[in-house]
């Protein structure tokens, strides 16, 4: 049984085919610059690339140009279109409205749309690409995947905010965190790799990239994790400022003339990383500074180092100890020399890195704590698509999620 799995952006639509029967990456590509000149399609079948440049005005003919990639009869992947049994939609928002991957019908497209305030720019894009499929392919089933969906087992105590309680019987604001189907992947993954009980481990997950998240997952399920309403809250990340006292967009706005919304889009598309260094939202270019004696190079990377740390130390106390420190995403499964000083001082929870195994076994699964460490320290690469392909197969034939 062959799943497709997209992920839409605002102006891109990522792809993936993948055979069920044995969990096989068929093809992955990319639509991009979609409804701007310059659209181009990029696919990987194999050793081979399919690569075609041509307008796309809409996600609608995005998707029309991804299958005739993946029907190329020389660079493609399939056959017929019906060859597609599903497919598996990465969704960022489902408010609380959804806990688990849904059959998409009318109703659960009514709710999306209904989040598009909670996720305006990814939302919106995920809709588009629901609605482009089920033009095109109309009697292939669509299964959605909700980012936040993994985070709904937490406690009040865990998502509200100290705000009068009317806003979020009114408005529902909450935390409803982000990176779910990562985290949730990453930390079954890490027992499974263990060999530990899922139902007896508390893990915390570092899922750590342009834009980065913690969570804490007790017994499989999560009670605690680093975003917010938004992605915009937690530690600093690429252009994302993370934490900051509230009070700051008020002070902000009135001493620059300038409106919350214009705040706001600061604090997510100016601040983080590149706000801070000057220099790059890239964790490569802050090191290469930092390494080079660059001051705002250091010490914008000394404050994600001490935010991530924060999280670790009160994740391990709202479970009341940690089993499992798992590291994932493009800075966590790959920069070895962040991860030892994330870990730096941590023996007091009994976790020890290892710096030998730190550095030998960079960029794939590994535990890389010391032998006598009670607390596993491990890199996971993390695999969302394959959760979405998991996911949809087992709605499509009647099964639950794991």
């Amino acid at each position: 049984m062959n799943i497709l799995i997209l992920n839409a952006g605002s102006s891109s639509l990522k792809y993936q085919l993948i055979n069920m029967d044995g969990e096989q990456l068929l093809a992955k590509g990319l639509c991009e610059r979609i409804g701007i000149e310059g659209g181009k399609i990029t696919q990987r079948v194999g050793d081979k690339t399919y690569v075609k440049e041509q307008f796309m005005k809409s996600h609608t003919e995005g998707i029309e140009l991804m299958l005739e990639a993946l029907l190329d009869g020389d660079k493609g992947a399939l056959k017929n279109m019906d060859d597609i049994n599903a497919v598996g939609h990465r969704v960022l928002h489902g408010g609380e409205a959804f806990t688990a991957s849904v059959l998409i019908n009318e109703e659960v497209k009514d709710a999306i749309r209904a989040n598009i305030p909670l996720g305006p720019l990814h939302n919106p894009a995920n809709l588009m690409g629901i609605e482009a499929c089920e033009k095109v392919m109309p009697s292939t089933p669509n299964v959605a995947v909700f980012d936040t969906a993994f985070h709904q087992t937490m406690p009040p105590k865990a998502y509200l905010y100290g705000v009068p309680m009317e806003y979020y019987d009114r408005l529902k604001l909450r935390r409803y965190g982000f990176h779910g189907t990562s985290h949730r992947y990453v930390s079954k993954r890490a027992c499974e790799f263990l060999g530990l009980d899922r139902s007896k481990t508390k893990v915390i997950t570092c899922h750590l990239g342009n834009g980065s998240s913690m969570a804490a997952v007790d017994g499989g399920k999560c009670v605690d994790t680093s975003m917010g309403l938004t992605p915009l809250e937690g530690v600093i990340m690429g252009t994302r400022s993370g934490n900051l006292d509230p009070a700051v967009v008020q002070f902000i706005a009135n001493n620059d003339n300038m409106t919350v919304d214009q705040v706001l889009d600061m604090l997510n598309k100016k601040s983080g990383l590149m706000g801070l260094s000057g220099i790059s939202s890239d964790m490569r270019d802050i090191d290469e500074a930092a390494d080079s004696g660059n001051e705002r190079a250091i010490v914008t990377r000394d404050i994600l180092v001490a935010g991530i740390r924060k999280y670790i130390g009160s994740y391990a106390a709202v479970m009341g100890g940690v089993d499992v420190i798992v590291f994932t995403a493009g800075i966590g499964e790959n920069n070895e020399t962040l991860r030892p000083r994330i870990m730096e001082g941590f023996e007091y929870l009994g976790a020890k890195l290892d710096q030998e195994k730190n550095l030998k076994f960079n960029r794939k699964e590994a535990i890389i704590s010391t032998d006598d460490s009670k607390v596993k320290v491990v890199i996971i690469p993390t695999d969302e698509e394959i959760v979405i392909a998991r996911d949809t197969l087992a709605i499509i034939t009647g099964k639950e999620c794991e």
